[in-house]
């Protein structure tokens, strides 16, 4: 494997000063929000690095749970800032509930199934696998509750008068629950149906580099990316599932929601 020295590891960050170049050629307003996404990435990764580094010579199943559960409160957290509708507290709990079910028992099933990592806590695969499935679910979660939330707001009067022609709120809203899935599972769809042509993805790329034959990393590519569709459907559907009762009231009426949040 090639070792990085750290004056070329600081030589990529020529890509962000072009970015940032183009950014000020064109009146682009995003040279902050950049800037901080970079420190922060860094800041993250060294930091990442060094606890790992330490879990892996120091396996304990306490420090590996609580670390897997704060990805989780994290992914979480994250969610909740990303959504620019205002969400009440039934709404959260549905979202938090979902996105920690759905990611942990693809986990569970992954790790204990198809790999049979033994022993259970071996941190070398636990947190990095869980890192990938939590970090999916989040992203079709969020990308879940902003379509169900648009659409909730934007057909409003379709579903009141669904609603008065007799509809259940189930039928009423099932239109814009099945969109919201749609819309949560299409991009690891579309990175499945690009994989292996258009691109290699992080992981595969990673283990070749790291000496790991192919055909390998190829096996683990296919499971973990198997694993990643089933943590973000299950977390997505158990979403959408609950979610569009915190829309209606127990007399079955359509809850007034505001239009988004102001800066």
């Amino acid at each position: 494997m090639i070792e990085i020295e750290f004056w070329r590891l600081v030589s990529a960050y020529i890509f962000v000063v072009i970015v940032l170049l183009i950014f000020q050629w064109r009146g682009i307003s995003r040279k902050l929000k950049l800037t901080i996404a970079t420190l922060r990435m860094t800041f993250q990764l060294v930091i990442a690095g060094y606890i790992l580094s330490y879990l892996f010579d120091n396996p304990n199943p306490f420090l590996v749970v609580l670390v897997v559960l704060f990805m989780e409160l994290f992914a979480i957290y994250t969610i909740f800032k990303s959504i620019d509708h205002p969400m009440g507290k039934r709404l959260k709990v549905v979202i938090a509930t979902s996105m920690v079910a759905g990611s942990l028992i693809s986990l569970v099933y992954f790790n204990y199934v198809v790999l049979n990592v033994s022993p259970w806590f071996e941190p070398r695969y636990i947190i990095p696998i869980a890192g990938m499935m939590i970090g999916n679910a989040m992203t079709g979660v969020t990308l879940g509750v902003q379509s169900l939330l648009d659409n909730m707001i934007d057909n409003r009067e379709k579903i009141e008068g669904s609603l008065m022609l007799g509809a259940t709120p189930n039928k009423a809203v099932k239109p814009y629950v099945d969109r919201a899935f749609d819309s949560a599972v299409l991009p690891t769809i579309n990175n499945m149906i690009g994989m292996g042509i258009v691109f290699l993805p992080g992981m595969m790329t990673g283990q070749i580099l790291a000496g790991l034959s192919p055909t390998m990393a190829i096996k683990y590519q296919l499971a973990i990316m198997l694993g990643i569709l089933g943590g973000v459907a299950m977390s997505v559907i158990l979403f959408t599932q609950f979610a569009y009762r915190t829309f209606f009231t127990k007399d079955m009426q359509l809850i007034h929601q505001t239009e988004k949040k102001t800066d």
